[in-house]
């Protein structure tokens, strides 16, 4: 099961619909409740968070997505797919008129772009995933001033040491992105 937060993304009709004022902005303290809500109805089901917006039963777990949070390759196929092979991300056209038209009508890779990602965006990349997946970050996976960094995070009751690696709590995962934030920064 994947719940994720609704997130308004400029060129969008639904951004364009928030800018006129014709919906509200989603409400970050509203959206913290429904996952908390969610989380504890999934558990009674007997379904385990394994990433911060993924559950299910043991051994049920997508591969695919694991894979992807542990930094593998992956090739994304369809309209505004993404794949990412030995560093180097891309992603396809989004619309599906194009998608077919260069691959079917001109036999061509409907690769819309891509990017090189270097070693440091390499490591980002790492640590905001790693940190997502309920076996937590290896404090090894971390550069000696982020390690010194995690202290801060336990302090706050956002992450809790478990072998040698960080694991978000459930307070951590309402705030991940932060969490890594206070890592790399």
């Amino acid at each position: 099961m994947s719940a994720y937060a609704l997130v308004v993304e400029e060129g969008t009709a639904l951004a364009r619909r928030v800018r006129r004022g014709e919906l509200p902005n989603p409400d970050e303290d509203a959206l913290a409740d429904r996952y908390q809500l969610l989380d504890a109805a999934l558990t009674e089901a007997g379904l385990d968070w394994y990433e911060v917006s993924n559950w299910a039963r043991p051994g049920g777990q997508c591969r695919h997505n694991l894979g992807y949070w542990a930094g593998g390759d992956w090739w994304g196929a369809g309209p505004g797919a993404h794949g990412h092979v030995n560093g180097v991300r891309w992603w396809n056209v989004k619309h599906p008129n194009t998608y077919a038209r260069r691959l079917l009508g001109e036999g061509q890779l409907p690769v819309g772009g891509h990017e090189i990602l270097s070693p440091v965006e390499r490591h980002t990349e790492e640590v905001l995933l790693a940190v997502r997946l309920n076996t937590g970050i290896a404090l090894t996976d971390l550069t000696i001033e982020e390690r010194g960094r995690v202290p801060a995070v336990v302090d706050r009751g956002l992450g809790r040491l478990v072998d040698e690696r960080l694991v978000l709590t459930d307070q951590g995962r309402l705030l991940a992105d932060g969490v890594v934030r206070a890592i790399l920064d």
